[in-house]
Protein backbone atom coordinates (compact mmCIF):
# COMPACT_ATOMS: atom_id res chain seq x y z
CA UNK A 1 0.00 0.00 0.00
CA UNK A 2 1.53 3.77 -0.81
CA UNK A 3 -0.17 6.82 -1.35
CA UNK A 4 1.06 10.13 -2.59
CA UNK A 5 1.17 13.27 -0.16
CA UNK A 6 -1.51 14.77 -2.29
CA UNK A 7 -3.67 12.35 -1.95
CA UNK A 8 -4.17 12.03 1.72
CA UNK A 9 -6.83 13.37 3.18
CA UNK A 10 -6.84 16.86 4.94
CA UNK A 11 -8.14 16.58 8.49
CA UNK A 12 -6.97 20.15 9.43
CA UNK A 13 -5.84 23.27 7.86
CA UNK A 14 -4.76 26.56 9.72
CA UNK A 15 -2.53 29.33 9.06
CA UNK A 16 1.14 27.50 9.50
CA UNK A 17 -0.02 23.90 10.07
CA UNK A 18 -1.64 21.00 7.12
CA UNK A 19 -2.86 18.12 9.17
CA UNK A 20 -3.02 14.80 6.67
CA UNK A 21 -3.91 11.65 8.12
CA UNK A 22 -4.22 8.25 6.12
CA UNK A 23 -6.23 5.52 8.00
CA UNK A 24 -5.55 2.36 8.62
CA UNK A 25 -2.46 2.15 7.08
CA UNK A 26 -1.16 -0.70 8.72
CA UNK A 27 -1.70 -2.88 11.85
CA UNK A 28 1.58 -2.74 14.47
CA UNK A 29 -0.69 -5.00 16.81
CA UNK A 30 1.68 -6.97 19.32
CA UNK A 31 4.83 -6.29 17.12
CA UNK A 32 6.41 -4.85 20.18
CA UNK A 33 9.21 -2.45 20.00
CA UNK A 34 9.27 -0.59 16.58
CA UNK A 35 12.24 0.65 15.27
CA UNK A 36 12.87 3.72 13.15
CA UNK A 37 14.86 3.64 10.05
CA UNK A 38 16.47 5.89 7.57
CA UNK A 39 17.89 4.68 4.25
CA UNK A 40 19.82 5.88 1.43
CA UNK A 41 19.90 3.43 -1.26
CA UNK A 42 21.60 3.74 -4.93
CA UNK A 43 19.77 2.79 -8.00
CA UNK A 44 20.16 -0.92 -9.28
CA UNK A 45 20.12 -2.23 -5.29
CA UNK A 46 18.09 -5.37 -5.33
CA UNK A 47 17.81 -7.02 -1.69
CA UNK A 48 16.48 -10.50 -3.42
CA UNK A 49 19.72 -11.72 -3.44
CA UNK A 50 20.19 -10.99 0.33
CA UNK A 51 17.25 -12.47 1.36
CA UNK A 52 18.04 -16.06 0.01
CA UNK A 53 17.51 -18.25 3.32
CA UNK A 54 15.07 -16.48 4.95
CA UNK A 55 11.36 -17.77 5.01
CA UNK A 56 10.59 -17.65 1.14
CA UNK A 57 13.48 -16.06 0.46
CA UNK A 58 11.48 -12.69 1.33
CA UNK A 59 11.70 -10.08 3.77
CA UNK A 60 9.44 -10.83 6.66
CA UNK A 61 9.09 -8.26 8.60
CA UNK A 62 6.43 -5.31 7.76
CA UNK A 63 7.31 -1.69 7.30
CA UNK A 64 5.91 1.97 7.20
CA UNK A 65 7.40 3.96 5.55
CA UNK A 66 8.20 7.64 3.50
CA UNK A 67 10.39 7.85 0.24
CA UNK A 68 12.53 11.22 1.04
CA UNK A 69 13.52 10.87 -2.75
CA UNK A 70 14.22 7.76 -5.30
CA UNK A 71 11.88 5.45 -6.21
CA UNK A 72 11.65 1.45 -5.09
CA UNK A 73 9.45 -1.10 -6.38
CA UNK A 74 8.32 -4.24 -4.50
CA UNK A 75 7.57 -7.51 -5.05
CA UNK A 76 5.73 -10.17 -3.10
CA UNK A 77 5.32 -13.89 -3.12
CA UNK A 78 3.01 -14.13 -5.91
CA UNK A 79 5.13 -11.62 -7.96
CA UNK A 80 3.22 -8.02 -7.59
CA UNK A 81 4.42 -5.67 -8.26
CA UNK A 82 4.24 -1.62 -6.51
CA UNK A 83 5.96 1.13 -7.29
CA UNK A 84 6.85 3.41 -4.53
CA UNK A 85 7.81 7.37 -5.18
CA UNK A 86 9.27 10.66 -4.22
CA UNK A 87 6.77 11.72 -1.10
CA UNK A 88 4.62 8.51 -1.36
CA UNK A 89 3.91 7.03 2.39
CA UNK A 90 4.35 3.46 2.23
CA UNK A 91 3.25 0.37 3.93
CA UNK A 92 5.47 -3.01 2.99
CA UNK A 93 3.39 -5.94 4.49
CA UNK A 94 5.57 -9.32 5.19
CA UNK A 95 6.64 -11.43 1.84
CA UNK A 96 8.45 -8.52 0.34
CA UNK A 97 11.54 -8.07 -2.13
CA UNK A 98 12.80 -4.66 -3.21
CA UNK A 99 14.68 -3.04 -6.00
CA UNK A 100 16.13 0.35 -6.43
CA UNK A 101 15.19 1.96 -9.58
CA UNK A 102 16.52 5.71 -8.73
CA UNK A 103 18.47 6.38 -5.97
CA UNK A 104 16.78 6.54 -2.89
CA UNK A 105 16.22 7.95 0.76
CA UNK A 106 13.49 6.31 2.84
CA UNK A 107 12.25 6.67 6.24
CA UNK A 108 10.84 3.34 7.67
CA UNK A 109 9.62 2.27 10.47
CA UNK A 110 9.83 -1.39 11.40
CA UNK A 111 9.31 -4.14 14.19
CA UNK A 112 12.69 -3.91 15.32
CA UNK A 113 13.53 -7.55 17.01
CA UNK A 114 11.96 -8.74 13.53
CA UNK A 115 14.24 -6.36 11.30
CA UNK A 116 17.07 -7.05 13.31
CA UNK A 117 16.68 -10.54 11.90
CA UNK A 118 16.65 -9.34 8.42
CA UNK A 119 19.30 -6.56 8.74
CA UNK A 120 21.80 -9.20 10.39
CA UNK A 121 21.05 -12.28 7.47
CA UNK A 122 21.73 -9.17 4.84
CA UNK A 123 24.97 -8.52 7.04
CA UNK A 124 26.08 -12.30 6.71
CA UNK A 125 25.15 -12.37 3.22
CA UNK A 126 27.43 -9.32 2.60
CA UNK A 127 30.49 -11.01 4.19
CA UNK A 128 30.13 -14.67 2.65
Amino acid sequence: MHIAKEDIVIKMAIPGAVIRQQMDFGDATGLGKISGEYFSLAAGVDTAPLFQGLDGNLCQCPHWGYVLRGQLTTTDANGKEEVVNTSDLFYWPPGHNVKVSVDAEIVMFSPQQQHSHVINHMIDKVKG
